[in-house]
């Protein structure tokens, strides 16, 4: 049967690109040269089975280690702690020559233990001690063995624990006794919320062009899965908070001096809710990081879109939204990246139907209401299919790869 380059050669042949000469000098070249032997490819079944296991052997060993916990003294549990790490860890460097995807499935359940173990610790000598640094402490590990094994699993925990460890900080201080009274309800979670969404936006962008390596690949992957989320996150705090941050800096700096901790803590939090997701896509994309800053300016702009539901806020949230879809879209095709396009188009449908839902919805009767969501359904889900495969026409051939397979190792 014939291979996919000798298809490609009778094409080029007959669309009149190489003479039949030069195909028959590639075709014996081709011949003459020894093929390595392929070495075996691990089909889906295995890959689900090895994923699966690791999953069931971490949950068994916290089942086992929680049913005889009460049983061990504190030296026996900081061993059988230490000995779960470690020998996760060695069991998958032994077994690396053999079996590369069930090394990487224990070096992953290797690092998660980790984490289970540095707080483990802490309660095992009864630690009094600040919590979220044991996030600190689990980052750093994930990001060693990031630097050490090149797995993608490792980079994929460095990337969820670094912003985890941040929100737990940015909560602790907030529920200060001097910063509560002024950050309360959901106006603590204003910078976090952003700062996610933002975030979540860089490591979908983290791909620079129509080819992304093994690395970028799994930050578009939580990207693309944690961008739904974050967003509606974002709406939802945004929309009850109750005063919005930037009002409430302007309050802060007439208070006086006894608002300092007040305003160090604030402008702390959304420096780096802001300033963190924009260094790290200016790590990743360089000069043309941005587009990310752009966003950043879309973000906060939603901050001075009133919160109460009074007759002209709804109408500028939506056309806050839509603009961000555009926006999106416009990126997307800027770096021939499907993905963003198809993200803005469905933030600018979601934009619709919530419209028609606030909007249109109330003012009809039952019948007249589902008629008119049947027809917005139907007429914009068509319209808004047309515009994206329009979109998608547009991109560069290598544009359309396939995303799906992890990395095993490579580095930004």
């Amino acid at each position: 049967m014939a291979v996919d380059w000798q298809d490609a050669l009778r094409r080029w042949v007959d669309s009149g690109l190489i003479d039949p000469a030069t195909a028959g000098a590639i075709e014996r070249w081709e011949a003459a040269q020894p093929r390595p032997v392929p070495g075996p490819r691990l089909r889906a079944p295995i890959l689900i089975c090895v994923a699966l296991g690791a999953v069931l052997l971490a949950a068994g060993v916290l089942l086992f280690v929680a049913a005889h916990w009460d049983a061990l003294p504190p030296g026996g549990r900081f061993t059988l702690v230490l000995g779960l790490v470690v020998g996760l860890h060695g069991l998958a460097a032994w077994i690396a020559p053999r079996f590369p995807a069930l090394s990487v499935a224990l070096h992953a359940v290797g690092s998660i233990a980790l984490g289970a173990g540095i707080f483990l610790v802490g309660q095992i000598f009864n630690l009094q001690t600040h919590w979220p640094a044991g996030l600190l402490l689990w980052t750093i590990g994930a990001g060693l063995g990031w630097l050490v094994l090149r797995q993608w699993p490792q980079l994929a925990l460095l990337a969820l624990l670094a912003p985890a460890w941040l929100v737990s900080e940015w909560q602790w201080l907030s529920s200060r006794p001097e910063v509560a009274s002024w950050n309360h309800g959901w106006n603590s979670a204003q910078a976090p919320s952003a700062g996610l969404l933002l975030l979540s936006l860089a490591y979908l962008s983290a791909p620079r062009g129509p080819v992304a390596g093994p690395a970028r690949r799994v930050l578009l992957w939580l990207g693309g899965l944690t961008l739904g989320p974050a967003a509606l996150c974002w709406v939802v705090v945004r929309q009850f908070g109750n005063e919005d941050s930037v009002a409430l800096l302007r309050v802060l700096l007439v208070v006086g001096q006894d608002s300092g901790p007040v305003l160090l803590v604030l402008l702390v939090g959304w420096g780096t809710a802001i300033g963190a997701p924009l260094l790290l896509g200016w790590w990743l994309r360089g000069r043309a990081f941005w587009p990310l800053a752009v966003a950043a300016a879309w973000i906060l702009a939603g901050l001075s879109i009133g919160t109460e539901m009074n007759p002209g806020s709804t109408i500028a949230i939506h056309i806050w939204g839509s603009i961000g879809g555009i926006l999106l879209v416009a990126w997307g095709l800027r770096d021939s990246r499907s993905e963003r396009i198809n993200f803005g188009i469905g933030l600018m449908a979601f934009t619709l139907l919530s419209f028609y839902f606030i909007e249109v919805i109330a003012k009809l009767d039952k019948s007249l209401s589902l008629i008119g969501l049947g027809v917005l359904c139907l007429a914009g889900g068509w319209a808004l299919e047309r515009l994206r495969r329009r979109l998608l026409g547009r991109l560069r051939p290598a544009a359309l790869e396939s995303q799906v397979t992890l990395p095993g190792a490579d580095q930004p």
